[in-house]
């Protein structure tokens, strides 16, 4: 054979140890600038530069989640719907920080930042559907609005839980940010080592054929033992989690940021792709690096409005 006709020279796989590392680096990088933001000094530069990174996030989820939709050969309204998750976020933030310090007592905040909220939410859903009676070619059109609107809840939506748990009344919700950010972190670092030595028996290979019993363990005890450590670290910033607290969030947000990986994992399955993006070397797309936390933002700001602030 000659040399014009050889097979060019096939790139071996990157080993698991270097995957972690890369997708470790990736987390720590992104998620330092986002909390170094939160912990400025500076109050404008901290609720700016955090409104714009929560905007960034939003943004590009929206718009990977949007893709897996049209790979998938369904259709959305996808500028329709990354305007509403902007709009979303950064009404919210203006709500949070600029109206209601002034205008709702402490324990009138949580309900009014949901009514205003909900507002939004059923202003975007009247205007999918106006959209919808402008269309001049699309006639699946309640298959439009369901996916659009399915993006909008699942992107912007959740993650608009971290700007209300970051301005809580009464706390220093910067620290909650820090604390359940770290603790489902680790929660998939426990589930990718322990996985990846000693997992044999898979949860669901349909879905995703790398998770196991063995990896789902392991984020249970990483992510409960971060919980408990962290929490009295920081005790002083922390005071309403006790160790009952840590013990419980530990074991409920570990269990969730493995679901809302396996969710995340369903969409890219049924769309035919690996990862949602190309951003983070290691880990891929933002919705890739979210979807331990989507589901974890409401779960941790519900359990600091109901039990820890009740």
């Amino acid at each position: 054979m000659s040399a014009a006709n050889a097979a060019p020279p096939t790139v071996p796989p990157a080993s698991k140890g270097r995957i972690f590392l890369m997708r470790l680096s990736s987390t720590v990088v992104l998620w330092s600038i986002v909390l170094a933001a939160i912990f400025s000094p500076n109050i404008i530069v901290a609720n700016y530069v955090f409104l714009g990174l929560m905007m960034l996030l939003a943004g590009t989820g929206l718009l990977e989640f949007y893709g897996l939709v049209e790979k998938d050969g369904l259709v959305c309204f996808k500028w329709l719907g990354v305007l509403g998750g902007l709009l979303l976020m950064a009404s919210t933030f203006f709500y949070l920080t600029a109206y209601l310090p002034s205008f709702a007592a402490k324990s009138r905040w949580p309900s009014k930042a949901a009514d205003f909220e909900s507002t939004v939410l059923i202003l975007f859903v009247l205007g999918l559907c106006v959209r919808q009676f402008v269309s001049k070619s699309n006639t699946r059109g309640m298959l439009a609005i369901s996916t659009t609107l399915l993006g909008l809840m699942y992107v912007p939506w959740l993650l608009n839980f971290i700007q209300k748990i970051n301005f809580f009344p009464g706390v220093d919700g910067r620290y909650y940010v820090l604390y359940f950010i770290l603790v489902t972190k680790f929660s998939d670092v426990g589930a990718y080592c322990v996985g990846s030595l000693i997992g044999r028996h898979k949860m669901i290979p349909r879905i995703s054929p790398g998770k196991t019993w063995e990896g789902f363990g392991g984020a249970i005890v990483v992510s409960t033992l971060t919980s408990v450590g962290f929490s009295q670290l920081c005790s002083q910033h922390l005071k309403e989690v006790r160790i009952r607290d840590a013990i419980i969030l530990g074991l409920i947000l570990s269990v969730a940021a493995v679901i809302g990986d396996l969710i995340e994992s369903l969409f890219k399955r049924e769309a035919g792709v690996k990862d949602s993006g190309r951003f983070f070397p290691g880990i891929g797309g933002i919705l890739d690096l979210l979807d331990s936390l989507l589901f974890n933002a409401p779960l941790m700001y519900l359990y600091l409005r109901h039990v820890l602030t009740h």
